[in-house]
């Protein structure tokens, strides 16, 4: 789970927002249905099978709208969980419960199919030396929520952001003028422990890019016999990351070419989310 510590320093500021995206001014049907505190208790019920993640988060809403929250749960992020499953118990004040039930789940329902979509794909590479890797294709505001669920479901993280690496794409070779240029440029700018990326569509670029000192290789979109060409060219000089076109019936021919990373947008952008609810709620006194 996450620590308690890296909640309140990073993801705290998420969720309010959240809340008060939801709450702008007051939860009305809450406020007319139950206009005095009383303590409640609900369940939190798995209704498909898959892989749990984000409970901490689930949590933490219901911390943040009430002092008294508790939440009482055996589970653990990466746990496998089955349909009809009663994942935790629930108690506290119920308009806090009614007012946080919808954030929570977002959070618990995206970060479980992600995580879930995860170790489905990162299943079809077990056994090999090829990592499966994540983008910065993510939703906005979500990033830290996505990137974990990613590996607690068996994946990697790629750079986090903009400031956590380099990576020459397209439109940078473009602006810089060539990659011999773009390297130039980031190798004079960029502190020495910094590991330079560049990105080739065919292999003339990719031998511009060994020759001038690149030290990973993303094959962009290419084709299987491309990309063997190109893993035999880089050997010995750059690590080699396959990205484009990359689906879970992909992954293990990808993985037999000898490439060190594979790195999959979908797994934060197309992973459906896993289906949980939050029922019988009832008060307690």
């Amino acid at each position: 789970m996450i620590s308690g510590v890296t909640m309140k320093i990073n993801i705290d500021r998420y969720i309010l927002n959240a809340l008060e995206e939801d709450i702008t001014s007051e939860d009305v049907t809450t406020n007319a249905v139950m206009p005095v505190s009383k303590k409640g208790r609900a369940e939190l019920i798995c209704k498909e099978d898959g892989i749990i993640c984000g409970l901490s988060v689930f949590s933490r809403v219901f911390e943040l709208l009430d002092d008294t929250f508790r939440f009482e749960t055996s589970l653990n992020d990466g746990d496998e969980v089955k349909k009809g499953q009663l994942m935790g118990i629930l108690t506290g004040d119920i308009r806090a419960l009614l007012s946080g039930e919808r954030t929570a789940l977002n959070y618990l329902q995206r970060m479980s199919g992600i995580a879930t979509f995860t170790n489905s794909l990162a299943a079809e590479l077990s056994g090999c030396s090829t990592k499966l890797l994540d983008t910065r294709k993510t939703t906005p505001n979500m990033r830290p929520f996505e990137k974990y669920a990613v590996k607690i479901g068996g994946g990697h993280n790629h750079r986090y952001n903009l400031s956590d690496g380099i990576l020459i794409k397209d439109n940078h070779i473009g602006a810089a003028g060539s990659i011999t240029k773009a390297v130039a440029l980031a190798k004079e700018y960029a502190p020495f422990v910094r590991k330079i990326e560049v990105e080739v569509e065919d292999l003339a670029m990719l031998q511009e890019a060994l020759d001038a000192g690149a030290d990973i290789i993303m094959l962009d979109n290419m084709d299987n016999e491309t990309m063997k060409k190109a893993v035999e060219m880089a050997a010995g000089r750059a690590e080699t990351e396959c990205s484009g076109n990359v689906t879970k019936e992909r992954l293990k021919e990808i993985s037999e070419i000898g490439v060190d990373y594979v790195s999959c947008g979908a797994l934060t952008h197309s992973a459906p989310i896993m289906d949980i609810s939050l029922k019988n709620l009832a008060p307690l006194e």
